[in-house]
C-alpha cells in the first residue's frame, strides 16, 4: 500500500479548510505547524500533526514520522503499537509518541537530546483503511554560543590588531564588527571550526589603523534565533604609538618641514605668477580628459545594451518530450505546451515532463507562459539526466534539481536542507530561465514585472541539463515561448527515435558579448 503514498516536493501539501475543498465522512486532512520548530541541541523538540475534521486519532492503523523517503522512519505507531524494527538507529531510545490530546484529533513527537543532523523535513503520515493524507513539518536546530572574547594581540600591518572567538554556535553565525557610532568595520579575517557535535567556533580578526575610534565592538549574531551576543574592546592611545613608533620624530620633523614652507611661500609666489597662465592651460587639458573618460563610460553602457538585445535575439524555443511526461500530463500537438489531464490530486508519482534537448555548454534562455496559476502549484527549472524517476524526495540540488515553484502558500525557491521563501512584488505570469552552463550559474525571472527572481550561483553540476516542468494540482498549464532561428550549439537529446528523425528544437545559447 505504501508503495501508493503522495509524493511532494518541499511543497508542504497542506490543504485549509477555507479553501472550500470538499471533505467527505471517510476523508481527512492533515495539518502540521506553518512556521519551523526550533530546537537546541541536546534539548528537546515536538513535531505536531492533526487532523480535519477532528476525529480520533485512536482509530488510525498507521501514524509514521519520517524523512525524505517513507521508509526514513523516524517514529512508527501501527494497530497501537509502537514499531521500532522500523526505526533509524539514530532516533532509536529518544522518540516517544505524545497520546494526551488523541481524542481531540492531535498527535505529537517528542525528539529527546535533539542533535544538529535532526535539522531539516519530516514528514506525518496518517492512515486509516485504504485513505491517508501528510503534512510537512520543518525542524530547526540552533543554539547561542559563548559571549565573544576579544583582545589586543598588537602591531599589524601598519595598525593595531584586535582578535575576537567565540564557540558552540549552531547554525554558523554572522559576525560583525562596529565603531564606537555603529558604523561596520570590514575585518581582516574570518575562519571557522566545526567541532564533531556539529557547533561552530569562529575566530575574526580587526586591523584598526585609526586611533579617533576610541573602541570597537565584536558582535555575533544567530540568524534563526535572531539573538546577538557582543563584546567591545577600548584600544588606549599607546597601542598605536607601539603601532607607529615613528610617529613623534615624525611630528617634529613636519614642524621644521612647515617652517621651511612658510619661508619659502614668498619665493614660490613669484614662481606661481609665472606659472599661473601654464595650470590655466593644464586645467583646460584636464577637463577636456575628464570628458573623454565620461564619454567612455557612456560608450561602454551603449555597447553593454546593444549586447544584451543581440542575446536575446538567440533565445529559442525549448520542446517538451512526451516520453517523459507522467500519463496525468498532456502534451500539445506542437510539444509547446503542456496541462494536467486530471485537476484532482492523485497519488502515484512526480507529475513531470522534460525538455528534449539538454544543456551540456554555454548558454541558454527560454520563457515559461504559466496560465491559470494563481491558485495552482508548479515547479520549473532543470534537472541532471540521471536523477531518479520514482520514490519519494525532495526537488533539491543535493537530488540534481535546480527550481523555483508556487505552493498553496506562496513562492519558494527550493534548496538543500530546506526552502527559501521569495518575496515576488507581482505574480508571475511568465517565468525567463537562463542557464550559464560555464559559470554554475542558473537564474529566474519575473516577466511580468521584469524582475529577479532567485539565482543559483557557483551550482555543481556535471553532464547534461534538461528543462523541467512540473504541475502538481490545480488547473495550471505552462506554455513555452521564444523564437526559432539558426541552428546553434547545445546538449544532446535525451532520446533518440521516431520523433527525433523528424526534427530537432535546439535550445539557442546566448552570445559571447554576455
Amino acid at each position: 500500500m505504501h508503495e501508493h503514498r503522495k509524493i511532494c516536493g518541499f511543497d508542504p501539501c497542506l490543504f485549509s479548510p477555507l479553501t472550500g475543498t470538499s471533505v467527505s465522512t471517510e476523508e481527512f486532512l492533515v495539518f502540521g505547524p506553518s512556521e519551523p520548530i526550533v530546537a537546541a541541541p541536546g534539548g528537546e523538540a515536538i513535531l505536531p500533526c492533526s487532523l480535519f475534521p477532528v476525529m480520533s486519532v485512536e482509530n488510525m492503523e498507521e501514524l509514521r514520522w519520517f524523512r525524505s523517503r517513507f521508509s526514513e522512519a523516524v517514529f512508527v505507531y501501527r494497530n497501537q503499537q509502537e514499531q521500532k524494527e522500523e526505526q533509524m538507529a539514530k532516533y532509536s531510545g529518544r522518540t516517544w509518541l505524545v497520546k494526551d490530546h488523541f481524542h481531540q484529533g492531535k498527535a505529537a513527537l517528542r525528539i529527546g537530546n535533539v542533535q544538529v543532523s535532526d535539522s531539516g523535513i519530516y514528514v506525518c503520515f496518517f492512515k486509516r483503511g485504504l485513505f491517508y493524507e501528510e503534512a510537512i513539518l520543518e525542524l530547526k536546530v540552533a543554539v547561542v554560543g559563548s559571549v565573544p572574547e576579544v583582545h589586543i594581540k598588537g602591531p599589524e600591518d601598519g595598525g593595531v590588531c584586535v582578535v575576537c572567538m567565540t564557540s558552540g554556535w549552531y547554525p554558523k553565525p554572522q559576525v560583525q564588527w562596529r565603531d564606537s557610532r555603529g558604523e561596520m568595520l570590514p575585518a581582516s579575517s574570518e575562519n571557522h571550526i566545526e567541532d564533531a557535535e556539529g557547533l561552530f567556533s569562529m575566530k575574526t580578526t580587526l586591523v584598526v589603523r585609526d586611533s579617533s575610534l576610541g573602541n570597537v565592538t565584536c558582535s555575533i549574531f544567530n540568524p534563526i534565533l535572531g539573538q546577538e551576543k557582543a563584546m567591545a574592546m577600548f584600544i588606549p592611545e599607546p597601542f598605536f604609538l607601539q603601532a607607529f613608533p615613528w610617529m613623534p620624530a615624525f611630528a617634529v620633523s613636519v614642524t621644521m618641514m612647515g617652517l621651511l614652507v612658510l619661508g619659502s611661500c614668498c619665493l614660490l609666489i613669484r614662481e606661481h605668477l609665472a606659472k599661473l597662465k601654464f595650470q590655466e592651460q593644464f586645467q583646460i587639458l584636464c577637463q577636456l580628459q575628464e570628458s573623454l573618460q565620461e564619454g567612455q563610460v557612456i560608450l561602454r553602457r551603449i555597447c553593454s545594451f546593444t549586447a544584451w538585445r543581440k542575446a536575446q535575439l538567440y533565445a529559442g524555443s525549448v520542446t517538451l518530450d512526451p516520453d517523459s511526461a507522467h500519463p496525468i500530463l498532456a502534451i500539445s500537438q506542437d510539444r509547446m505546451s503542456v496541462r494536467r489531464k486530471d485537476t484532482t490530486t492523485s497519488l502515484d508519482g512526480l507529475f513531470y515532463v522534460l525538455g528534449t534537448e539538454g544543456i551540456s555548454s554555454g548558454r541558454c534562455y527560454w520563457e515559461v507562459k504559466i496560465k491559470n496559476g494563481f491558485s495552482s502549484k508548479w515547479i520549473l527549472g532543470v534537472c541532471r539526466e540521471d536523477v531518479e524517476s520514482e520514490g519519494l524526495y525532495f526537488e533539491s540540488p543535493e537530488k540534481g534539481f535546480w527550481t523555483v515553484g508556487q505552493s498553496s502558500i506562496g513562492y519558494w525557491a527550493y534548496i538543500n536542507r530546506g526552502r527559501a521563501s521569495l518575496s515576488l512584488r507581482q505574480a508571475p505570469q511568465s517565468v525567463g530561465v537562463f542557464v550559464d552552463y560555464s559559470e554554475g550559474d542558473i537564474s529566474f525571472y519575473n516577466m511580468s514585472d521584469m524582475s529577479h527572481i532567485f539565482s543559483f550561483h557557483e551550482a555543481s553540476f556535471s553532464g547534461t541539463l534538461f528543462p523541467y516542468f512540473n504541475l502538481r494540482s490545480g488547473t495550471v498549464s505552462m506554455i513555452l515561448k521564444g523564437r526559432r532561428g539558426r541552428r546553434g550549439g547545445g546538449g544532446r537529446g535525451r532520446r533518440r527515435g521516431r520523433r527525433g528523425r523528424r526534427g530537432r528544437s535546439y535550445c539557442w545559447f546566448l552570445c559571447r558579448s554576455l
